[in-house]
Parts: structure tokens; C-alpha cells; sequence
């Protein structure tokens, strides 16, 4: 799995252009902050594509960032509160904004898509697969 998200990432940077917008990539110690503020552990797959690509910019979508002063219009943490707003289920990550929807991380690890309607029957097996199908396919 290791191998298919770093091939997923390098195609990613390849296909943008390495084009990034002016936030830095979290550190470790960042994405610890997020976690303990949010209440959730990061799977090692989002926290690597996090470090790896979480400001890069391709198409239309971006992963939702993570600042130091949470103020960033795509910010982790706002995304979360909102989502959670609007019904999003407690034990679901968003990883990704897409017009007032949400890409999400669920507890078994799978990536599903939530809408302010509910649950949508699509989803992806890993953060690799919805790299690759997603953001670089559906851009």
C-alpha cells in the first residue's frame, strides 16, 4: 500500500506541475496538534499526504490544510466543525471540500463522499486509489 500512495503523490506532483499554494506543508508536530484538537489519530496514509502533497494545487480540488492559525479558507478544523453542522458522522474525517461536500476518512480507513443530503454510496478503498480516481482522474 506504502508503494501505491507514494506512486499516487509522485504522480500527483508530476501531473500539477509541483504548482503549491503559499501554505507550508504540516510537520509532524503540526498534524499532532490536529489530532489532539480534533479528537481523531490520523491513518499514516493521510498524514504521508499530508506531508507530502497537503499544498498542492491541481484541478479543482485541495486536501483541506492544516495551519498553525487556523485561519486558511480550506482549513482542516473549520471543515470539520461545519461539516459536523450540517450532520456529518462523528467518527468521519473530512480530508477534502467539494462545493459544500465532503471526501471523508472513515474508521475502517475506506474514503467516502458525504453530501449535506447524506451518505453517498461512493467511495474508495484507500487514500491511494482516491488520489489517483479523484483528484487526478476527475480533474
Amino acid at each position: 500500500m506504502k508503494d501505491d500512495l507514494d506512486d499516487a503523490i509522485n504522480n500527483l506532483i508530476t501531473l500539477s506541475g509541483d504548482e503549491r499554494n503559499n501554505l507550508p506543508l504540516p510537520d509532524d508536530y503540526l498534524i499532532s496538534e490536529y489530532e489532539k484538537n480534533t479528537g481523531f489519530t490520523f491513518p499514516v496514509d493521510y498524514k504521508e499526504s499530508l506531508k507530502r502533497a497537503g499544498n498542492i494545487f491541481y484541478g479543482t480540488i485541495e486536501l483541506l490544510s492544516l495551519t498553525k492559525d487556523n485561519t486558511y479558507y480550506s482549513e482542516l478544523a473549520s471543515a470539520l466543525a461545519d461539516a459536523r453542522q450540517q450532520g456529518l458522522p462523528h467518527d468521519w474525517l473530512p480530508i477534502c471540500e467539494d462545493n459544500g461536500s465532503y471526501y471523508c476518512i472513515t474508521p475502517e480507513g475506506t474514503i467516502r463522499y458525504w453530501t449535506t443530503d447524506g451518505y453517498s454510496n461512493d467511495q474508495w478503498p484507500n487514500l491511494a486509489n482516491w488520489i489517483n480516481e479523484v483528484w487526478i482522474a476527475g480533474n
